[in-house]
């Protein structure tokens, strides 16, 4: 390194020469002059240039020593005035002293789920499914309509949402349970791969993009070899590694196992009326705003994330098979693991027609590659008893390694696949990963069998309590109906007090297995009845951790009404069921009357079926559960929404009662903007025209349902009379929105 700088006039290009700058000591501690900061700029923009070219487009801009004293030329001036350092200076990738712990955010656009297929036959039954959401399902023997799809690799490893504001990245965030996450920002700026800063002149006030966190094959080799070095446990997979890493407290550690990122989702903001084009990225030489999937990777791309190539825009079902069958073969030549494809609509304007289930875009679908087989030898078989008294047989058998994992049982599910499969002790099976995540057992091979095995079938009494167990007429579950049976218990502790519901902290299951074992709990509202005293006198418990304990559950009193029902363990009320049904009834015993009197109240609501409404039938009418309730009344429990939430709002509204069915395009709202419309009206949208339709709400190419309405004799209207409708109703909701897809 030269001793005294060249002048600014004289300066040249890095990438062609190496004018390197020094910081002289005597600078230290002293406020930064325009020189210094003139050229702190211009360094984080060579970087950050460089950083691009070499982690996203694998085209090298610097030589590594030029491009190493370039950065620490970058960290002399920043540790010389610490008013240099930008958030998107190359120097903040890797964060300082271990954080704390994670905190959970909500996400500003939930990451939902795909649906999968798992065979061309099935990709077909999805994509006519599909036609039929667009109402363009073809007449009998004509063929399939072409739509023009997006396929993309399906990367084998952690789904990322982060949020960029003004350009900036500002928090990046895990998928968690859709909707909520944790915030792991800092060790996602360690990702090379994830810009800092936006590389677009004119950048959105925020952008919202979705990818996928991998680690490559050969770094995870390196990873593994390390840690078997040191004596350390290997990783499974470089899924699992990932996942591990991400959430490590310490970035230092992320950025050394050197993760990459593969953006595939783009969610901009709505354009206004009073938006210029240029704070939509059209200013400039930046990107225009996205009309499909296929142009939304090219802005992601532009924009400086490295978007997967091996991505193909397919014209129809037959391209996408094509697509499909060559990846299956071509993938084990990749650097990193997939395990299938994932297709999209192109056309974002006919994504938003689809629509969504609750779980998932009608749009897009991931066909998952056959799963990967081995055989084994069975050791025993065991049974497992579910919080709902389901007694599950599974099938312990000699380790064998599966898609980077060891695998050792399987769930064989029910007494009818366990007959189905004619099972014998010491049975040589073939198992696979079902979607390469459970492990099942396909087939048993009886030419192996030993002789003299005899036939495995299940007990006839609860392995947990030696009830006699119950098989009702035209269910396939086999059940202990012992409310008082241990496994019943801890099973639904367990579940009352994970994330998803009470989020109790403190109570694992080693705790809860004491409490129900010593008879200090059982039932759910024993544990509000606990004092720190006695807790403290468990093992491995002291009085701090008892103290914690009692603290986290009396906080967990105030949770909100759809985790409180979502932690009663109804059966088929998930997550999302219990959203839904607590935003139509504000309370349990506005949930109960209409569960046991008025069942149709229960499937009036958006995505709650006939079977739901019957699974909370039975089990507001037991009378173990109706004690249930009382407990948990007793100890402090409102189960109910509380005015914040809403509660004395709930499901009521002008258009309570009355259904609506879309179909076409609108004007100017998008289909979700009429349901969110429609809904905050209390009106339920349904997707099939019936007599018991209120209105359809009818665009332009409107299709077979709007003439399947006029045939019934159904009240049409268009966008305007939706709105005369909504105004006279005095519903409101705020219309936002946002173009892209969730992987």
């Amino acid at each position: 390194m030269s001793e005294s700088a060249p002048s600014s006039q004289n300066r040249e290009d890095p990438a062609t020469s190496s004018p390197l700058r020094s910081v002289r000591g005597e600078g230290n501690g002293r406020p930064a002059g325009a020189a210094e900061a003139q050229r702190a700029a211009e360094l984080r923009a060579l970087l950050q240039r460089a950083a691009h070219a070499y982690y996203v487009l694998d085209a090298p801009l610097l030589e590594d020593p030029v491009y190493d004293r370039l950065y620490r030329e970058l960290l002399e001036l920043e540790s010389a005035d610490p008013s240099l350092i930008t958030p998107d200076s190359p120097s903040q990738r890797v964060g300082g002293a271990p954080a704390e712990g994670f905190t959970s955010v909500e996400h500003r656009i939930p990451l939902l789920s795909l649906d999968n297929a798992f065979s061309f036959a099935e990709l077909e039954a999805w994509y006519r499914k599909l036609l039929r959401a667009l109402d363009r399902e073809p007449a009998a023997e004509a063929p399939l309509p072409a739509l023009a799809m997006v396929g993309e690799l399906k990367i084998d490893g952690n789904a990322l949402a982060l949020s960029y504001v003004n350009g900036l990245l500002v928090r990046a965030a895990t998928r968690g349970d859709g909707e909520r996450g944790e915030e792991i920002t800092a060790n996602v700026r360690t990702i090379a791969s994830v810009p800092l800063r936006l590389q677009l002149e004119h950048p959105p006030a925020w952008v919202e993009v979705r990818g996928e966190a991998l680690i490559p094959d050969a770094s995870f080799a390196a990873i593994n070899a390390e840690r078997q070095a040191r004596g350390e446990s290997v990783f499974a997979n470089p899924r699992n590694a990932c996942a591990g890493t991400l959430r490590q407290l310490d970035p230092r550690v992320v950025a050394a196992r050197r993760l990459s990122f593969f953006a595939y989702t783009l969610h901009l903001p709505d354009p206004g009326p009073a938006d210029s084009s240029a704070a939509h990225g059209e200013g400039g030489g930046d990107p225009p705003r996205p009309t499909s999937q296929w142009q939304a990777l090219q802005w992601l791309q532009a924009a400086g994330f490295q978007v997967n190539p091996h991505r193909e825009r397919l014209e129809d079902l037959a391209a996408v098979e094509r697509f499909c069958t060559a990846w299956q073969e071509r993938r084990t030549s990749l650097p990193y693991a997939t395990d299938g494809v994932v297709l999209k609509l192109d056309d974002l304007r006919l994504q938003d027609e689809a629509g969504f289930t609750q779980k998932a875009p009608r749009w897009a679908v991931a066909l998952k590659y056959p799963a990967e087989e081995a055989p084994s030898r069975l050791l025993r078989l065991s049974c497992q008893v579910g919080r709902t008294g389901v007694v599950t047989p599974v099938a312990e058998f000699e380790p064998v390694p599966l898609a980077g994992t060891s695998v050792s049982r399987a769930t064989l599910h029910n007494a009818d696949r366990l007959a189905e499969l004619d099972l014998h002790g010491g049975d040589t099976i073939v198992v696979r990963k079902a979607g390469e995540i459970i492990p099942e057992v396909v087939r048993v091979l009886p030419e192996l069998r030993p002789a003299g095995a005899r036939p495995l079938s299940l007990p006839h009494t609860c392995p947990e309590c030696g009830s006699e167990l119950v098989r009702e007429e035209g269910e396939a579950a086999t059940r202990c109906v012992n409310s008082s049976c241990p496994a019943i218990l801890r099973g639904s502790l367990r579940h009352w007090v994970s994330k998803g519901a009470l989020d109790v902290d403190g109570l694992g299951l080693k705790l809860i297995e004491q409490l129900v074992d010593r008879g200090l709990v059982r039932s759910i509202a024993d544990l509000y009845r606990l004092d720190a005293a006695l807790l403290a006198s468990l093992e491995r418990m002291g009085e701090k951790s008892a103290s914690n304990l009692v603290a986290a559950l009396a906080a967990s009193r105030s949770r909100p009404w759809h985790r409180q029902l979502y932690g009663l363990g109804i059966h088929h009320v998930g997550e999302v069921n219990a959203k839904a049904l607590a935003r139509a009834f504000a309370s349990v015993s506005a949930l109960a009357a209409a569960a046991t009197t008025e069942p149709e109240r229960i499937t009036a609501v958006f995505g709650i079926g006939a079977e739901i409404a019957q699974s909370l039938s039975q089990w507001f009418a037991t009378p173990a559960n109706q004690a249930l309730l009382q407990a948990l009344g007793d100890v402090g429990f409102s189960l109910a929404a509380s005015p914040e939430e809403g509660g004395d709002q709930v499901g009521q509204g002008p258009l309570t009662g009355q259904s609506f069915v879309l179909t076409g395009t609108l004007p100017s709202l998008s289909r979700s903007q009429a349901q969110a419309l429609i809904e905050a009206a209390g009106g339920k949208v349904s997707g099939a025209v019936s007599k018991r339709t209120s209105f359809v709400v009818a665009g332009a190419e409107a299709g077979s349902k709007l003439t399947k309405a006029e045939s019934l004799g159904v009240a049409v209207l268009d966008e305007e009379g939706l709105r005369a409708l909504l105004a006279g109703a005095g519903a409101s909701v705020e219309e936002n929105g946002a173009s892209g897809s969730d992987r």
